[in-house]
């Protein structure tokens, strides 16, 4: 499935950093390579290595992952509503106060990877239920007017945003540690 790439209009400016990084493509099987990719480059961490932060007052691995999981959840959300033409204005999230109350800390990084793997199969279920009607739906989200297109968009964008960010400040940190 080709999906047509948002318009800038389609969305706040704030998630074109996102939608930037989406390759043009099957945007299904972009979905389950981003779940394969992430999966296969942190599956073999040990748990000292989920814990691991870049810096002090960063988040440790488990907390980025725990970060994905949550957007990518009310991302989903925001997506389903306004697919299904729900014009009910969908508020925006602190991502600090998720990571504070998540307690990522205390579980298992097997458990959140696992835990990603099945939030994006739901997503997938979700994307490949959309007609072409339901991707040209416009919602309020944030404050923002929003395309269903552009949720989507910006569900992949985050994901690879934060798997550039592992690979580069914590990936390669640790390796030089």
């Amino acid at each position: 499935m080709t999906q047509k790439r948002p318009q800038k209009g389609d969305y706040a400016e704030y998630f074109e950093k996102y939608i930037a990084l989406v390759p043009s493509g099957d945007f299904l099987e972009l979905l389950k390579e981003q779940e394969k990719d992430l999966l296969g480059t942190l599956s073999p961490l040990t748990e000292e290595q989920g814990d691991f932060r870049y810096a002090p007052e960063k988040w440790s691995i488990k907390e980025v992952i725990g970060h994905i999981n949550d957007a990518e959840r009310i991302f989903s959300y925001r997506l389903l509503r306004i697919a299904r033409g729900d014009q009910t204005p969908l508020p925006s999230f602190e991502q600090d106060p998720y990571i504070k109350a998540g307690n990522f800390a205390a579980r298992t990084l097997k458990d959140l990877l696992e835990e990603f793997s099945l939030i994006r199969e739901s997503t997938i279920g979700l994307v490949r239920s959309m007609d072409d009607a339901a991707w040209l739906r416009r919602g309020v989200a944030s404050q923002r007017e929003i395309t269903a297109t552009a949720i989507a968009f910006i569900i992949a964008g985050h994901v690879q945003h934060h798997r550039n960010v592992l690979e580069e400040r914590y990936l390669s940190a640790r390796a030089h540690a």
